[in-house]
Formats: C-alpha cells, sequence, structure tokens
C-alpha cells in the first residue's frame, strides 16, 4: 500500500488541517525529547557536557585556513602572508638564564637608589625654563586648540592587550616600522581633517570626540585657494607635535573611506567605511564625556592585523581615566573592523537573570551576584583595510594592497 501523502490532498481545506496535525505533531515529539533529555542530564550532567562539546555550530570562522609560511616570508616579513603570529604553538620561547644576587649586591643596589632619590630631590628644587618655553611658542601653534595636558593619569593600564597581545610581535615588523613599534615619548595628538570640498564637518567634529586630544581643521573650500595636499599636511602637523593625521574621506556627501597618517614619515592607511551610524540615531544612546576611553583590541592575529592593532593603539593614551567607564572596542572579524563606543557600570544581578560565563561556559567564581550594564555612544561605523603605503600617500610604495581575487577563498583572512 502505497504511503499517505498530505501534499496531495486536492480539498484545500483538508490539506491545510491535515498539514496543522503533522506539524503539531512533530512539535509535541521534540518537546517530549527535550523534556526527557533535560531530566536525564539532570541526574547526568557529565552527558549535558558532552553533548553541548558535539553542539558547537561549524562556522566560517571556525574553518578558517591559514598559509604555510616559508622561512623567507618569515624573514622578509610579508604582510600579505596569512599566518597566526599568536599561535603559541608557533613561537620558540627561550628561557633566559636567572642569576640570582648576593647579599653584598643587593646592599650596593639599595644604596645606589638611595643616592639617585636625593640627587631628584636635589634637581626638584631647581628653576625651570618653562616660562621661557611658553614666550618662544610659534603664533601658528597658538592658533590651534590643544587639548588639555594637565589631565590626572590614572594608575591602571590600557586594555590594548586584553584580547590581542600585542607583545607578541615579530622582531621583523619592529624593524620595517619603529615608528608604530617603539614606545612612544609623547602622549597621542591627532589632527583630523576632510578630503577636499568636504561637507563632512559634523562627521569630522564626532571623530574628535572619539580619539582624545584630537582637533578639526577644515580644509579650504574656495575656489581660488590652494590646494594643500595630505603630504603638505602631515609636515605641518608634524612640525607642531602631532603624532597621527586622520583624513575623512566623502563619496556623495556620505562618509566614505578613513585615511590614517602615521607621523612623520608613515606608513599611511587606507580604510573603507560602511554602516555610518551616528550616536543620536543609536536607540537609548548616551552622551560621551572628555575621560580617556579604555581600548580593547580583539581578533588580530597576522602581521597585517598585529600592525593595525598597533596603529589603532597609537591614536589613544596609554593610560585611560576608569572613572569615566568609557570604552572603545575595536573587534576585528572576517577582515571587517567594528568600532563601538559604550559606557559600562557594574550592578547588581537581578533574580531573573543568568550569572557571568567565561569562556569555557562555566559561571565565573566571585562575580556571581554582578552584572554589567551597557550603553553605547557612538558613533559606530566599520572598516575595511585597502592599502598600507610605506610613506604618505601611493607615491612612496604599497606594503600591501587589498585584491578581490584573494577573497574567492571564503575561509582565509588577511587580518
Amino acid at each position: 500500500m502505497a504511503s499517505f501523502n498530505p501534499h496531495k490532498i486536492g480539498n484545500k481545506l483538508k490539506r491545510q488541517s491535515e498539514h496543522l496535525k503533522t506539524k503539531k505533531l512533530k512539535e509535541s515529539t521534540k518537546r517530549d525529547e527535550r523534556l526527557k533529555r533535560r531530566r536525564t542530564e539532570d541526574k547526568n550532567p557529565k552527558a549535558r557536557l558532552e553533548r553541548r562539546a558535539k553542539n558547537v555550530p561549524a562556522t566560517i570562522d571556525s574553518k578558517r585556513t591559514w598559509d604555510e609560511a616559508t622561512a623567507d616570508d618569515e624573514a622578509e616579513g610579508r604582510l600579505g602572508v596569512s599566518v597566526d603570529i599568536l599561535n603559541p604553538k608557533r613561537r620558540k620561547v627561550e628561557e633566559t638564564p636567572v642569576v640570582e644576587e648576593t647579599s653584598d649586591d643587593v646592599a650596593e643596589d639599595e644604596a645606589d637608589v638611595d643616592d639617585e632619590d636625593a640627587a631628584d630631590e636635589i634637581d626638584s628644587m631647581l628653576d625651570s625654563d618653562s616660562d621661557n618655553e611658553d614666550a618662544e611658542t610659534p603664533n601658528a601653534l597658538k592658533s590651534i586648540p590643544d587639548p588639555d595636558s594637565e589631565r590626572a593619569e590614572s594608575e591602571a593600564p590600557s586594555l590594548a592587550s586584553a584580547a590581542t597581545d600585542l607583545d607578541l610581535t615579530p622582531e621583523i615588523l619592529m624593524q620595517r616600522f619603529p615608528g608604530l613599534f617603539n614606545p612612544p615619548d609623547k602622549e597621542p595628538k591627532v589632527l583630523v581633517t576632510t578630503s577636499l570640498n568636504s561637507t563632512l564637518h559634523y562627521e569630522a567634529e564626532l571623530l574628535t570626540t572619539l580619539f582624545p586630544n584630537s582637533s578639526y581643521i577644515r580644509r579650504t573650500a574656495h575656489f581660488h585657494s590652494y590646494k594643500y595636499s595630505v603630504r603638505e599636511i602631515s609636515a605641518y602637523a608634524a612640525s607642531r607635535d602631532y603624532t597621527t593625521v586622520i583624513v575623512l574621506m566623502e563619496e556623495r556627501k556620505k562618509v566614505k573611506g578613513l585615511d590614517i597618517v602615521h607621523l612623520p614619515d608613515g606608513p599611511m592607511f587606507h580604510f573603507s567605511i560602511s554602516n555610518w551610524v551616528e550616536g543620536k540615531k543609536i536607540p537609548g544612546h548616551g552622551n560621551p564625556t572628555n575621560h580617556f576611553p579604555e581600548l580593547i583590541l580583539n581578533g588580530f592575529k597576522t602581521s597585517l592585523g598585529v600592525l593595525s592593532a598597533h596603529l589603532f593603539k597609537s591614536l589613544f593614551p596609554p593610560r585611560p581615566e576608569i572613572h569615566g567607564r568609557q570604552v572603545v572596542t575595536l573587534h576585528n572579524q572576517r577582515d571587517y573592523i567594528f568600532v563601538r563606543r559604550h559606557r559600562y557600570v557594574f550592578r547588581d544581578k537581578r533574580g531573573t537573570e543568568k550569572s557571568i560565563q567565561g569562556a569555557d561556559g562555566k559561571p565565573m567564581k566571585g562575580v556571581e551576584e554582578i552584572r554589567a550594564g551597557l550603553q553605547e555612544l557612538g558613533p559606530r561605523f566599520t572598516l575595511k583595510l585597502r592599502r598600507v603605503d610605506r610613506g604618505i600617500q601611493r607615491a612612496s610604495g604599497q606594503e600591501w594592497t587589498w585584491k578581490a581575487g584573494e577573497e574567492k577563498v571564503r575561509t582565509r583572512f588577511s587580518l
């Protein structure tokens, strides 16, 4: 006897009723199986852990493929090679011998420290030449709004390496880009401008609220005026103690790209921008303050990714102001960098909420009754790296260029 197929019933009403019966039967069967599995796993928690370990979804990120780097690629530090340089299996840990100090050496070191402290106290009583330096400040520098330099430094270091460990940087990258990897001797100072004849003045002002110690200067729009190039603007900014120049690009009166120049000699990064949303258009948004934010960099694994992470790290002061409770997150996923800014608050856990779980899926000890609330401040946007110039602008040569053909393999990423 042939099996009954409800889809071949001629009468529409009967076909619908049979479909509802079949659907309810499937739902009730799945519910019974789910409740039965829950009762069984309550008696045997180990079975629940085994089931969850098997039910991990297979995503493109989990299927990510890496390139097999040759010795020449690692020696030259090529940016186009997709190699996980932060993988602990690829790093060679070199143990350095620890020399034990004798008691006599320790006593001599303590005596030297006491002498240095005494000398510092004597030097601190000498007069400084700060008044003379203020008198010699050029008028052109006074015309630029200077950020407040008398901020109280926080004792907490920046959280830039919380997700991406920037200390594990290959030496070849540090040699090729010493300006990005060497510790800065001054606070970051950012000059924000736009492309020629741009109308994105409000959007550029929003970027000054995102990057601390930044100021916006409009590029001239007069027809008969001189059009300064990015190279000339960079030279102007470098002579006035700026560390970075950011150029906001426009297309059809909308934000299209972002060029970041690391002063004084580059490199220069070109990003495209998508999904630009102002803070006031975000539901339930908050108003940002002028506190130095914390920085979270997540998902940068390759040489090009670590280089980009150091670029973003150079835009923010190394010591944030914790009492401002602001955090800027740059999350890299599939070569798209999602930029978000939030304000956080710690509050008591409600009765209907679950406890905070760690990366292993287990509740974290010590914070069972605490939850963190987030309020987005904006602006939010998405960046995609397109080109890295060796110096300033295209004529200086390219370290890396995005190519559309490389994205045919969906499981290979550059950052």
